[in-house]
């Protein structure tokens, strides 16, 4: 993506976070979300065909910055620990847009189209939270560990958008009752999946 699509899509992404954030996502249509991030039309439905490609790359921008991270494991700490540090950095990030991600997640559910579109890219947002935290996330098993995070990651969001403790106290014990929850299934999976690569530094 060359610099000139790169600050089209960040224009549309910061517009339509700013929509989100004021309750109007539903009713809002691409022209508005074009004439609020300040893009002719044709040049945002060349980038985005429709909203759930925006909330796609919203996800992708999310992912990237928690990436990006560097999360400093240490070598005694499981792989539970490790996608609990991945986890928490992500809620870190959504933190700055609360009030958004709220809204959509509100909506989400009277939404099917949405919700159909980002079935890919949820996946692989989950995915790459195991890659980051060096689980395989790859063939039939790396799917299912990755259909179980995602399920962790939502049961979680929901407690998430209502802790008000400045520490997320609350968002921190829910994440690690749910990791341990599906720690003990992937116990089972585990069983007949092949080996993984030892990680390395």
């Amino acid at each position: 993506m060359d610099t000139s699509s790169k600050n089209t899509g960040a224009k549309v992404v910061a517009a339509s976070l700013e929509i989100a954030a004021t309750g109007d996502w539903r009713v809002a249509s691409l022209g508005d979300i074009a004439e609020a991030s300040g893009v002719s039309l044709d040049e945002l439905r060349r980038h985005f065909p429709d909203k759930p490609a925006i909330l796609a790359a919203f996800i992708a921008d999310v992912d990237r910055e928690v990436l990006s991270r560097d999360l400093e494991f240490e070598d005694e700490d499981t792989p539970r620990d490790r996608l609990f540090e991945v986890l928490m950095s992500r809620f870190d990030v959504l933190g700055r847009h609360r009030a958004a991600v709220a809204a959509w997640f509100r909506e989400m559910p009277t939404d099917p189209v949405s919700l159909f579109r980002l079935g890919s890219p949820v996946l692989m947002s989950s995915g790459g939270m195991l890659d980051a935290a060096g689980i395989s996330a790859t063939g039939p098993f790396g799917c299912l560990r990755a259909k179980g995070l995602l399920a962790v990651w939502l049961a979680t969001l929901k407690i998430w958008l209502e802790d008000d403790s400045p520490d997320l106290s609350r968002t921190m014990a829910a994440l690690d009752r749910h990791l341990r929850r599906a720690e003990r299934a992937a116990m089972g999976l585990d069983r007949f999946s092949p080996p993984q690569r030892a990680r390395t530094s």
